[in-house]
């Protein structure tokens, strides 16, 4: 097995800069996902891995091997992509073979590994299967089966199950995290999706533009984004943002947020206080805007007042659009809630969890 390396890593399509300066380092057996929007280089980043791309300045190591200038056959790497990339005119075996016997691997030894593989996955009973006879969750299954039967020292898979439909990506997922704790491989996985991100990833690293963002756990990205863009991207509904201004008043520090005026715990007020009178932007995410009736307890809460917009029932929680004269923003409410479209109703917000960021840099203030 082996651990993964970016150094200073650019990579250029003509003026366009498709990876500016990857710094990162992946240990052995870690599972690393890029996540970010369409265009903002995580592909470029796993096909620069690959071989697929050719690094325009900087250095790519798999372990302690430099592999710029290595084939991509001898880069000890196998890739699942999005599109599969199944032969049509082979079964599952030979798509799962096909690999093994371009290198001349002995025959009963690439049987070993195939049944071994389809075991591992659950396609025992498909492997005399054309492609086009197989679902496709079936499909993704054999692909990431042809990658495990190399035996490599790193999977990279790109957006393996966006052609997955909703119900078999949540049940994909686990199949594959499951694997990854099976193999003990370096796992380097590429995704949209930053729920996919959150649920699979030891670690996240997300991009903007070429440029790596914030590289951390999944609970870190979310409890302490490095900037506007991270805060926004991590969390399903998204982060609320409010253009504000830091002010202090009666000895405390507060957040101005022109329709309302929040004042900071204690525990977080030496902080903010060398910022005062600073033009800032205010985070809260939906989770912590709460009705107050259902309120978790113990939160340090700041009430506002909002008017009911639109009202999302779930289920197991409301989301709530909530106005105010100068300010939209979502809540995550309890089903209980009395909360209802039009009404002019009181909002918890838990300060404990609130965020401040730099207006102009987009920073995060620590």
């Amino acid at each position: 097995m082996a651990s993964v390396t970016y150094e200073h890593v650019t990579k250029e399509f003509g003026d366009v800069v498709a990876v500016n300066d990857l710094n990162i380092h992946i240990p052995d057996k870690e599972f690393l996902v890029f996540v970010g929007p369409s265009g903002c280089g995580k592909t470029t980043s796993l096909r620069l891995l690959a071989g697929l791309e050719e690094v325009t300045e900087g250095s790519i190591f798999i372990g302690d091997r430099l592999v710029n200038d290595v084939p991509p056959k001898d880069r000890d790497i196998a890739m699942v992509f999005q599109s599969y990339a199944l032969y049509p005119h082979m079964s599952v075996y030979d798509n799962m073979a096909f690999g093994l016997k371009l290198r001349k691997t002995p025959k009963k030894e690439i049987e070993q590994r195939v049944h071994e593989s389809a075991k591992i996955l659950g396609i025992e009973q498909l492997l005399d299967r054309k492609p086009k006879q197989l679902s496709g969750g079936q499909r993704q299954r054999v692909a990431v089966g042809r990658a495990i039967v190399r035996e490599p020292y790193v999977f990279l898979m790109d957006e393996p199950l966006s052609n997955l439909d909703a119900k078999l990506r949540v049940q994909a997922r686990a199949e594959i995290s499951k694997l990854h704790q099976r193999l003990g491989t370096t796992f380097i996985y590429v995704t949209h999706d930053q729920v996919e991100a959150m649920t699979m990833g030891t670690r996240i690293a997300v991009m903007r533009d070429g440029i790596l963002q914030q590289v951390d756990s999944p609970q870190v990205l979310y409890d302490t984004p490095a900037n506007i863009f991270v805060a926004g991207f991590i969390g399903s509904p998204a982060m609320n943002f409010m253009e504000a201004r830091l002010v202090e008043r009666d000895g405390k520090v507060a957040v101005d947020c022109a329709d309302f005026l929040l004042e900071v715990p204690d525990d977080r007020a030496n902080t903010y206080r060398p910022h005062l009178g600073e033009e800032v932007i205010f985070g809260i995410r939906p989770e912590d805007t709460h009705d107050p009736e259902y309120a978790p307890p113990g939160i340090k809460s700041a009430m506002v007042e909002a008017k009911v917009d639109v009202t999302e029932l779930m289920g197991y929680e409301v989301i709530v659009y909530l106005v105010s004269e100068k300010s939209e923003f979502l809540g995550r409410f309890d089903p209980r809630t009395g909360a209802r479209v039009g009404n002019t109703i009181q909002v918890a917000l838990n300060m404990d969890s609130m965020h401040i960021f730099d207006k102009q840099t987009e920073m995060a203030i620590r």
